[in-house]
């Protein structure tokens, strides 16, 4: 041995200690990694299996669903009225949230050929429908005869209903008698809740014309796009003559009401440039064209050619849009016959996106979208909205258009009571068909008996669609982008003044069920008797 070995520092039994438990930790370190590893392959695993890669928006929207099934659920159970409360949950789900298509599959009997059709009568596989033949031989019953006329402006040509444009264009875009009065009017559209019936009423029945005219002057976009004022005037009036006057609801006054509504959203929040508002305000004009005031699934239901040709999604909606653009193509109307190839695509695609969206059906997804921009905004902690892509872009285009669209509850009470009374008058009018069809009534389409049956039935539905569809967009539409107060405190006076009207209906017709007297089984008044 070494002298100095003797002195060299041996391992005492505590260094022992302390570097065997240093493995320890090494080796549990370790085998936590790897069975962290495992546990998130097996999370990635389940994830995609429970297919929850799909966007943020689309779990928000599902998580929506659930959250307005549960209050549904809870608004049915209210004793007062359970019949009338159910019919508004169905109303509200049928219209407003985009469900899953329930299909009858056939079972494997039917497979193996027992209810096959013959090869004969089969549909081939690049054909388009049946044929007309086919279809008035064998759905006869189920075609459209005192409405669907109206759903056909894609072919039939209403030039000899337009008025000539003007050579000396009027400063309101249309001529009348009361220029001077219309133009007072005219020039509180930069206010929220104008009166767009005396509007019409004093333009001879052309409130869309005048008032899209109006805000784009107003806007300059004349100037910035080489628009020439006859052209667009020209246009407008083509637009507004396939609105149907005899529809109560969606027709011209209603288009009108749109286009000067997403103008004031705008107002509030100037952040898109001008070919973004040119492309808003046309497809806020447009987006209701030729609608024949009945619903898509009527239009389904009833197989109607506008189902077949837009393979029953958004059938209206895809029909109202193309309408406009075709009718750019009538002799002196193409307003955008101006523009950079790049931004007719641009302003295309982006009309498009907006009027598509106005399916109500797509309302769930939409406000699931706009959420969860909330929701990103406030964990950013940004005081200002910066949309950075198109995508974000047009989604909040897309949502101020839909604010507009569903606009009336959150007007004045004086003008929101007629836009009621006008959707009302629609759905029964649609209830009225389906009964002469001898097919499903739609949720509040039945015409009630009488006029009290009529008014609390209204003033539910109201209630229910101003608390579980419109208050919750228009609260999320303040938090994202503006100051929403004043719709807001018109959404509360409404809902109260439906609300009240409702509590009334019910306590009237509750102590008119009470005081009718017994009778005895011979169809004597008890009262009489004793």
């Amino acid at each position: 041995m070494r002298r100095g070995s003797s002195c060299a520092p041996q391992p005492t039994t505590s260094n022992n200690n302390l570097k065997h438990s240093g493995l320890i930790i090494d080796d549990e370190n370790q085998k936590m990694a790897r069975d962290t590893l495992d546990e998130l392959d097996w999370c990635l695993d389940q994830l995609e299996t429970m297919h929850t890669h799909r966007s943020v928006g689309d779990m928000a929207s599902n998580k929506f669903r659930k959250m307005l099934g549960k209050e549904l659920t809870a608004f049915e159970a209210d004793d007062s009225n359970p019949v009338g409360n159910s019919r508004v949950s169905d109303f509200i789900f049928q219209n407003y949230l985009n469900k899953e298509q329930e299909l009858d599959l056939p079972s494997p009997k039917e497979q193996d050929g027992v209810n096959k059709l013959p090869v004969s009568t089969a549909m081939s596989s690049d054909s388009v429908g049946p044929s007309s033949s086919e279809i008035s031989s064998n759905h006869s019953n189920r075609h459209i005869q005192t409405i669907s006329h109206r759903v056909l402006s894609k072919t039939d040509s209403l030039s000899n209903t337009i008025p000539e444009c003007p050579e000396d264009i009027p400063v309101s875009g249309v001529e009348t008698t009361h220029q001077q009065e219309l133009m007072q009017y005219l020039g509180e559209v930069d206010n929220w809740g104008i009166d767009v019936f005396k509007i019409s009423e004093l333009s001879n029945n052309r409130p869309l014309t005048c008032i899209t005219y109006t805000i784009m002057k107003k806007r300059n976009l004349l100037n910035t796009f080489q628009i020439n004022p006859q052209t667009l005037v020209t246009y407008l009036m083509h637009l507004e003559a396939h609105y149907h006057q005899d529809v109560p609801y969606h027709n011209n006054m209603h288009a009108a009401d749109v286009v000067q509504s997403a103008h004031v959203l705008l107002n509030a929040q100037p952040i898109f440039n001008d070919l973004e508002v040119l492309a808003t305000l046309f497809a806020c004009a447009a987006h209701d064209v030729d609608h024949p005031g009945v619903s898509n699934q009527f239009l389904v239901t009833t197989e109607n050619r506008l189902a077949w040709l837009y393979n029953d999604e958004s059938v209206l909606e895809n029909h109202h849009i193309s309408l406009a653009f075709q009718l750019l193509k009538d002799e002196g109307c193409n307003i955008f016959d101006n523009l950079a190839p790049k931004q007719w695509k641009s302003v295309r695609k982006m009309a498009i996106d907006m009027v598509l969206s106005t399916d109500m059906s797509k309302h769930m997804g939409l406000l699931a979208e706009l959420k969860t921009m909330v929701e990103t905004k406030k964990v950013a902690a940004a005081y200002e909205l910066k949309l950075d892509n198109y995508a974000e872009r047009i989604q909040v285009l897309q949502n101020l258009v839909h604010c507009a669209d569903l606009g009336n509850p959150a007007k004045p009470l004086q003008f929101y009571k007629q836009w009621t009374d006008r959707i009302t008058e629609e759905f029964f009018n649609q209830g009225d068909e389906e009964k002469r069809r001898d097919i499903s009534l739609s949720p509040m389409c039945e015409r009630p008996e009488n006029k009290a049956l009529r008014d609390e039935s209204v003033a539910k539905t109201q209630v229910g669609f101003i608390t579980y569809i419109v208050h919750p967009l228009w609260e999320t539409w303040g938090d994202l982008v503006s100051d929403a107060s004043t719709q807001l405190l018109h959404l509360e006076d409404n809902r109260d003044y439906y609300d009240k009207m409702y509590q009334d209906c019910v306590k009237k017709r509750l102590t008119e069920t009470s005081t009718v007297p017994a009778l005895t089984p011979s169809g004597e008044d008890v009262a009489e008797n004793e």
